[in-house]
């Protein structure tokens, strides 16, 4: 379906959704986000695409919220509109391995987005904020916890609380991002990554990617619990026979995603 906001395209299995605001830096207003959600549920049931890549522009990935859209908004407003959650978490929710490849600006919203993707890949240029509190709010898309699990309080604290920026080094160290690249080869990368995990079972791929999250919100035990249950789950699979058989014989696996 045609988009207003993001555009969509492909590059063999690989999904590629770009954020198209030039005019405001990608600010994430309603209708930017309700069609990002749209555009990755669609890759998401497309059982031909393997991967989804989330970029911007090369000035800015997302410049936060739209403030001019929500300036005026009451409380009574955003809780009954569930502004933010009905909306926003559209890519959270996606079940295939998600890469973000982002440079210049990802600032409040945008970095919020960036975290909520599988994998982030920055370029050099790249730069991530959550300055909601110089503004009057605080983070709502998932910076306050998402941010605070994968950093830390004390880096989380200090960006939240000041408004602080981190460039792609720094955030790559404090494990914001997965891999930095030089300016402009951000996309190719991600869809590089894309293409090797496009080599793979899409349904190991579900059951790893569910796996993880379940590490990343919940304690060791509840996690290892469920992990050993999703490598049981594997045995029932053709392609976990069909893997090991490969391996064995020495050669490439063909995959039947089932």
């Amino acid at each position: 379906m045609p988009y207003e906001t993001v555009l969509v395209s492909r590059e063999g299995s690989v999904g590629i959704i770009t954020l198209h605001r030039p005019e405001a830096l990608n600010a994430l207003n309603f209708r930017l986000t309700s069609e990002l959600s749209d555009a990755a549920a669609a890759f998401d049931a497309d059982p031909t695409i393997a991967a989804i890549v989330v970029t911007g522009s090369p000035r800015a990935f997302a410049a936060g919220a739209d403030i001019k859209e929500i300036r005026d908004k009451t409380f009574a407003e955003v809780f009954d509109e569930d502004f933010v959650t009905a909306s926003w978490e559209g890519i959270a929710r996606v079940r295939k391995p998600t890469i973000a490849a982002v440079a210049g600006h990802a600032v409040g919203g945008g970095c919020e987005l960036a975290l909520m993707c599988d994998i982030v890949v920055a370029a050099e240029n790249a730069r991530f904020a959550l300055p909601e509190t110089t503004v009057g709010v605080i983070p709502g898309a998932g910076g306050t916890q998402r941010l605070t699990r994968i950093a830390g309080k004390a880096l989380a604290m200090d960006m939240i609380l000041t408004g602080r920026a981190l460039t792609a080094a720094e955030a790559l160290a404090h494990g914001l991002v997965s891999r930095m690249v030089p300016t402009g080869e951000e996309l190719s990368e991600a869809i590089g990554i894309g293409e090797r995990i496009a080599r793979s079972s899409r349904p190991i791929l579900r059951l790893a990617k569910e796996a993880v999250n379940k590490a990343y919100e919940t304690h060791l035990s509840e996690g290892l619990y469920v992990e050993r249950r999703l490598l049981y789950a594997t045995f029932a699979l053709e392609d976990r026979k069909e893997g090991m058989t490969a391996f064995t014989e020495k050669r490439t696996p063909h995959f039947r995603h089932r």
